[in-house]
């Protein structure tokens, strides 16, 4: 829960994105869900409210591995990269690229990832002859592909239950390069995102605003209240609507990637891991 008040997303209606390594979401629920699905753990924030929560093993550990490949291209040459400018500019080359990333999927499953039912995982990159194969279109699919576990996650509860979102915050190092990771995300759940100067921020700064909360707090004031009055007031980050276009790209791709599911299980039956 600490992510939660890192982010200042404790209020119904709203919810966090953490996307580092791995990537969850939790979104504040108005009301239960009607039924039990594997893929959404139900939790609660620190002061009761119901939260649903959907995690994923693998979120940016591929994007670094085709990061890592440019570098060592670019080290042929003679030239050395600062790696955070290296991020930026890769990860802002993505805006570039078609909203479907040319017709080609990818599977950044380094590890199993339970929401879409594996247990192991191989990191698979595929395309067909009609796939428009650019740098542009290959690192907007990577940043895409990132998100498409979570999105089949939270498409039951977005979709299937009719929970109502109105803001997600996200924080970790997806979203450092600013504007990039903020709007692949808005288009991937057709919802608003904000990321906070503090985007880098996760856990431990979370506990410290919860104790602040617990010392500080009014006698019967809320969480929500105290970190939208108190200590968010006055930054509420920048927010991000979806691009009509994106919400169709992605939506084309995920289509593309859950009919692709059948590829990565022959990958894992015939590969000798």
């Amino acid at each position: 829960g600490t992510g939660m008040v890192a982010t200042n997303s404790v209020a119904k209606r709203t919810g966090n994105i953490s996307a580092g390594t791995s990537i969850f979401a939790m979104v504040v629920l108005e009301k239960e869900l009607s039924k039990v699905y594997p893929q959404i753990d139900l939790v609660t924030t620190p002061d009761g409210a119901l939260v649903g929560m959907v995690h994923c093993n693998n979120c940016t550990s591929d994007i670094n591995a085709w990061v890592n490949l440019f570098r060592e291209f670019g080290e042929m040459y003679g030239l050395t990269f600062d790696m955070n400018d290296l991020f930026t500019k890769l990860y802002s080359v993505a805006l570039k690229g078609d909203p479907d990333c040319g017709g080609m999927i990818s599977y950044n499953y380094f590890s199993g990832e339970p929401v879409t039912g594996f247990d192991a995982g191989a990191p698979l990159f595929v395309r067909d002859a009609e796939s428009k194969f650019t740098l542009a279109n290959t690192m907007r699919m990577h940043l895409y592909s990132a998100l498409a576990a979570l999105k089949s996650g939270m498409d039951l509860m977005l979709k299937e239950e009719g929970v109502q979102v109105d803001q997600l915050f996200g924080h970790g190092g997806y979203f450092k390069t600013k504007g990039v990771g903020q709007g692949i995300l808005a288009a991937a759940i057709d919802t608003p995102v904000s990321v906070m100067e503090t985007a880098g921020e996760g856990g431990p700064w979370g506990m410290a605003l919860l104790a602040s909360y617990m010392l500080n707090k009014e006698s019967d004031e809320t969480l929500a209240h105290y970190l939208s009055e108190k200590v968010f007031a006055g930054n509420k980050g920048t927010s991000m609507d979806p691009d009509p276009e994106d919400v169709k790209g992605f939506e084309t791709f995920i289509e593309r990637y859950k009919k692709g599911i059948a590829i990565e299980k022959a990958a894992l039956e015939n590969l000798i891991v």
